[in-house]
């Protein structure tokens, strides 16, 4: 969905040298155990990040898939908002700060970071690994917990990735309507799966209702035209794999896809895209099938052929996520 980011290189670099020396057995098996739980539907009630083992697989793991999801959800609202730039970023449920990292990675300049997280841990290691990144010197890593208690200060921009499926449905509710109250753009990603995608909807949903306008990935704010429980709407990020995450994940490919889910909404003025491409793009001889998501809240596969001349070229160049037409 965009290019690759130089903050990507420096935060798998940082992460290498900063893990250099984990057990990959001990690695592993706290990887095995954070997948189960972050693909899991139960809610917990406690830390899903328990000590310096679990936050040295989970970085390893996760920072790399989480920051290209985020990056890529900040991008669309991006492009949304042209000319808008956040002075003030608080990210919920943080952990080590992938996504303070995306939103340095499409926002130039300095601003006010807070990371909240309830793992002291992971804060700790976020921590450490944000001295690599010159935007994030003098950023704040608080302790507080997740949930129908917490209080945000007024800031530009809240983000909240792979955060929703820990909490109880009270507790997302009560997350989403204090983030919308404390915030200009609210970003929130989550796995590419029918579970993650029904939370964002629910999500969505909640944003609208605060008067908040959805600038991605929809090209509209009415109702998703996607039926409940016979599809989802999802998306993919490349990100590739470092030596290290291949040794904690296993696996020989250089890259993997992570799916997600997202939606990024605000109360600032938006230009969504005219139209959203939802699916991979099916290539075929001298024709490119596309499936998009219209702001006429409806669902439509168009055929794009070289007829079409110039729109044929785009068509072959449109990425799954890209809006169209390309601009």
């Amino acid at each position: 969905m965009t290019a690759p980011a130089p903050q990507a290189e420096t935060l798998r670099t940082t992460l290498a040298t900063l893990l250099d020396g984990l057990p990959p057995k001990q690695a592993a098996q706290a990887v095995d155990r954070l997948i189960a739980t972050y693909r899991g539907a139960t809610p917990t009630d406690a830390p899903i990040l328990r000590d310096r083992a679990d936050v040295a697989a989970y970085a390893a793991y996760r920072m790399p898939a989480t920051f290209e999801a985020v990056h890529a959800a900040l991008e669309a609202f991006a492009d949304a908002t042209e000319g808008w730039t956040p002075t003030g970023h608080t990210d919920v449920g943080g952990g080590t700060g992938a996504a303070t990292w995306a939103v340095t990675a499409t926002w130039e300049g300095e601003r006010t970071v807070t990371v909240l997280d309830w793992s002291d841990p992971a804060l700790a290691l976020g921590r450490e690994i944000a001295a690599a990144n010159p935007a994030l010197k003098d950023a704040r890593w608080q302790r507080a917990r997740i949930g129908k208690d917490l209080t945000l200060a007024p800031t530009d921009l809240v983000t909240v990735s792979y955060v929703l499926n820990e909490l109880t449905p009270a507790d997302r509710t009560a997350l989403v309507d204090t983030a919308a109250a404390s915030a200009q753009a609210v970003v929130i990603v989550e796995a590419g799966t029918p579970a993650g995608y029904a939370r964002v909807i629910e999500a969505r949903d909640r944003l609208l209702a605060a008067g908040f306008r959805i600038a991605a990935p929809c090209p509209h704010s009415a109702a998703c035209p996607i039926a409940p429980g016979e599809d989802w709407c999802h998306f993919s990020a490349r990100v590739s794999r470092s030596s290290l995450h291949r040794k904690v994940k296993g696996g020989s490919l250089p890259y993997e896809d992570e799916k997600f889910s997202y939606v990024a909404a605000t109360r600032l003025p938006v230009t969504p895209a005219t139209a959203r491409v939802i699916r991979r793009p099916q290539i075929r001889k001298g024709q490119v099938l596309l499936d998009l998501c219209e702001p006429d809240e409806h669902l439509t596969r168009r055929t794009v052929t070289k007829r079409h001349g110039e729109l044929y070229k785009a068509a072959r160049d449109a990425a799954w996520g890209d809006p169209w037409p390309l601009p």
